[in-house]
């Protein structure tokens, strides 16, 4: 199944290295970030979840939880998490989910549904499409689909930025755009009308065009 912005992001029952999860339920109210992993003990991913247990904090700022996953079982993943507090200076704060039956990667679409068997006996390589970044609103909807190579480690920063914009954009009818950072400029939305726009905005904004309205950050 093919997971597309603004789908419903299936629920699922998983066992993880802080115990089993519903994965709404262990939602809430909160906005959650799920990254997933082909394989324990593969050198890029290790350097991944050390910076993402690094910049834990900033995602709690945001009320967003983090959610990893690997298809290797329990075990395996805390030997994983020594190797990564050793190697990165930081081990996962975060549960990390054993998807040893493949059903979150069927389900999130980076697997094949007729995958099956001992995940011992496959390599990253077999399961190389399990390089994801989700992005769940509190809503229980997909907000962002990020798909990463092997070959390239992801940019967490990047993340925090697209969370940021999700953010701001769904409390205001704004767009962000190309670059933005936190406390720049940002677009008025299309769908918003100049007679709307200017009981929000009465000192009016700025135009290159018709269609580009910008105006300061919302507060």
């Amino acid at each position: 199944m093919a997971l597309h912005l603004g789908d419903a992001a299936p629920d699922f029952a998983a066992e993880t290295t802080e115990g089993p999860i519903q994965f709404h339920e262990w939602l809430g109210d909160s906005w959650a970030v799920l990254f997933s992993h082909p394989k324990d003990f593969t050198p890029v991913c290790t350097t991944e979840l050390g910076y993402m247990a690094k910049i834990k904090p900033e995602f709690d700022r945001r009320n967003a939880k983090l959610l990893g996953l690997s298809v290797d079982p329990v075990d395996k993943h805390g030997l994983w998490a020594r190797d990564i507090e050793e190697t990165q200076g930081h081990a996962p704060n975060y549960p990390m989910i054993a998807d040893v039956d493949f059903n979150v990667s069927k389900l999130y679409g980076m697997l094949g549904a007729d995958v099956s068997g001992d995940p011992a006996d496959r390599t990253a390589a077999d399961n190389q499409t399990v390089r994801n970044v989700f992005i769940v609103g509190p809503d229980k909807k997909v907000k962002l689909i990020l798909i990463y190579p092997m070959t390239t480690g992801r940019n967490f920063d990047e993340v925090l930025r697209v969370l940021d914009s999700l953010q701001l954009t769904a409390k205001h009818k704004v767009s962000t755009p190309v670059n933005w950072q936190q406390g720049d400029d940002v677009i008025i939305a299309g769908s918003v009308s100049d007679e709307e726009a200017r009981e929000t905005y009465p000192d009016g904004w700025e135009s290159p065009r018709p269609y580009i309205r910008i105006v300061p950050q919302p507060k």
